[in-house]
């Protein structure tokens, strides 16, 4: 027996089902503690169980265990009271099924793309039961059904069709190709219907804590979810990786004359006559190209002064140029105003940049390309008390917490960069920091991301714009790849590589390339980036001589050198 003047405290251990990391017992702990009359709380998930001090005078057993058994999805199996000084030892039944409702789980995730999919596969991992919602698109979401799989497969097809058809090199006259439309759609929808299964649902058939349901959530409350206005469901900590579709703009006869956006056009089987796409951002400028380069006549209609315009004037200089000399019309500082039906054309009425107003007709489809919106309505959010931003995306911070304690957001839905494989990192990091007294944080200030046009337009860190807003002290390095020996031996020298440094530490905070096949230097740009690898660094370091690569060796040498005076065998 323990020796203790205050004969009205007592000590019990308690045995708690559904725990299963630190985050459950610490989630315990804190709420407990919080409670009157507790004075002290001892909780374990490796041992299954929990030490209380109470004061007698304020609780008792039984309220204690009924305070456990309203904390999440915990329960009380068996409470035994510790030896101590002031108190008989004596037994405690549950007052709590043992066997935790069907209903009830650790984990709830809404959606069923990437981020999704990812803090599945994390909660797996801990052992944690989860329930995964998904309403809108199959389960894999945008990049493998109507994203970054169906597209990029387009965008080789339609690469390969170009190469048949144009040459670099004056000794090689391309006899043309022949495209068999329908049977290119039909191999994008394999290979989509592959990957959907190879890389999302075979992934998951194995486990045992999860459970797919389609359908729409909504929140009932914090914990508590309805599905299909039928099921309620509750878990500890929830999971919000909806997503987010085309913003359809609110343009007069747009509902009317119907469009299509890259959920519906990618499944066309047979070839438009013409596209009319409207927005010029990443998304329009990589349907346009793809399509005009499997026969396609195509149209961009782009209501600010051009293209890509989160980009500086001189990467969309070049892009404008290439799409130009591929036949693709682009109309800058052009804003339909309304649509209607003449038989069957499309007639788009726009304003131009001159003030006055015109007629453009379009025998084919109207595209809309004009971004994207997150998924958040009809979402019950009214009922969850989440912070939006204005844009509507859930506000969350590098934890991927929302402002609501047990509530994690993740992936397109959020305000974070909407890139397929920045949504896979915030699922898992999401699932993590919801049951882990460690904390995680993503940094996105090396990212790097690609737009798949021809040239490929990459980039990491900070462009000039970037760090003169932030008063960043910058110098910049830019290298024409007709300096680049890889580049002029394939005889196509479109594009540059851009570096952007802090002259005072000589650390690369940037970097910009347009360039075919550009994407594939950016990671290495990205981890200079990351690691604080100075120009200096770059400028020394081996390159295999005729590739791409070495045209970052080139950049970085320009910061002090005029590359134009130096060998092919510069250092």
């Amino acid at each position: 027996m323990r020796d203790n003047e205050n004969k009205d405290l007592k000590t019990i251990s308690l045995e708690i089902s559904g725990m299963t990391c630190s985050g459950c017992s610490s989630h315990i702990e804190k709420d407990m503690n919080k409670t009157n009359g507790i004075i002290s709380s001892n909780v374990s998930h490796e041992t299954g169980k929990g030490e209380f001090t109470f004061d007698t005078n304020k609780t008792d057993k039984e309220e204690l265990i009924d305070a456990v058994n309203s904390i999440g999805n915990y329960s009380v199996v068996n409470g035994i009271e510790k030896e101590d000084s002031f108190s008989s030892t004596s037994h405690i039944t549950t007052s709590k099924e043992s066997e935790k409702n069907k209903n009830q789980f650790d984990l709830i995730v809404i959606g069923g793309g990437s981020a999704a999919f990812s803090a599945a596969i994390k909660a797996e991992s801990l052992g944690l039961t989860t329930l995964m919602v998904n309403g809108g698109l199959d389960f894999g979401g945008t990049c493998v059904n109507v994203g970054c799989v169906p597209s990029k497969n387009l965008i080789r097809a339609a690469e390969t069709a170009y190469h048949a058809t144009h040459s670099n090199f004056k000794g090689i006259k391309p006899r043309g190709v022949d495209i068999d439309f329908k049977q290119i759609i039909k191999d994008k929808k394999e290979l989509v219907s592959a990957l959907q299964q190879q890389k999302y649902m075979d992934v998951v058939s194995d486990f045992e804590n999860l459970t797919m349901l389609k359908g729409w959530a909504e929140f009932v409350d914090k914990n508590t979810i309805i599905v299909n206005n039928k099921d309620k469901y509750s878990a500890t900590n929830i999971v919000i990786a909806t997503g987010a579709t085309t913003n359809i703009p609110n343009i007069e006869g747009l509902n009317e004359v119907g469009y299509l956006t890259n959920a519906s056009l990618f499944d066309l089987e047979e070839k438009p006559e013409s596209l009319t796409i409207m927005g010029a951002g990443y998304i329009g400028l990589e349907i346009a190209q793809a399509y005009s380069r499997l026969g396609v006549k195509v149209r961009i209609i782009e209501f600010t002064d051009r293209p890509l315009r989160s980009q500086t004037i001189d990467i969309t200089d070049v892009l404008v140029e290439q799409m130009k000399s591929e036949g693709i019309e682009i109309l800058p500082n052009f804003r339909a105003f309304k649509f209607e039906k003449r038989g069957n054309d499309t007639i788009i009425h726009c304003n131009c940049p001159d003030g006055s107003t015109t007629q453009i007709i379009e025998k084919g489809h109207i595209v809309v390309a004009t971004g994207t919106k997150p998924n958040t309505t009809k979402l019950g959010f009214e009922n969850s008390d989440i912070n939006l931003t204005k844009s509507g995306h859930i506000l969350v911070n590098e934890k991927m917490e929302t402002n609501v304690s047990n509530i994690y957001a993740a992936g397109d839905v959020t305000n974070t960069p909407p890139f397929v494989y920045t949504a896979a990192t915030e699922g898992n990091t999401a699932v993590n920091n919801a049951f882990s007294l460690s904390k995680s944080s993503i940094d996105y200030s090396s990212l790097p991301w690609v737009v798949f046009t021809d040239p490929q337009i990459a980039g990491a860190g900070m462009d000039e714009i970037e760090a003169e807003a932030k008063g960043i002290p910058f110098e910049v390095s830019k290298l024409d790849l007709k300096h680049v020996p890889r580049a002029l031996a394939a005889q196509d020298t479109r594009g540059f590589i851009k570096l952007i440094r802090n002259p005072e530490t000589d650390k690369l905070i940037g970097a910009r390339v347009i360039a075919p096949e550009g994407g594939e230097l950016i990671q290495q740009l990205s981890m200079a980036i990351k690691f604080g690898i100075t120009v200096k660094d770059l400028a020394e370091s081996f390159y295999p001589y005729l590739t791409l690569g070495e045209g970052i060796k080139l950049a970085a040498i320009t910061f002090g050198k005029d590359v134009s005076k130096l060998s092919c065998c510069a250092s």
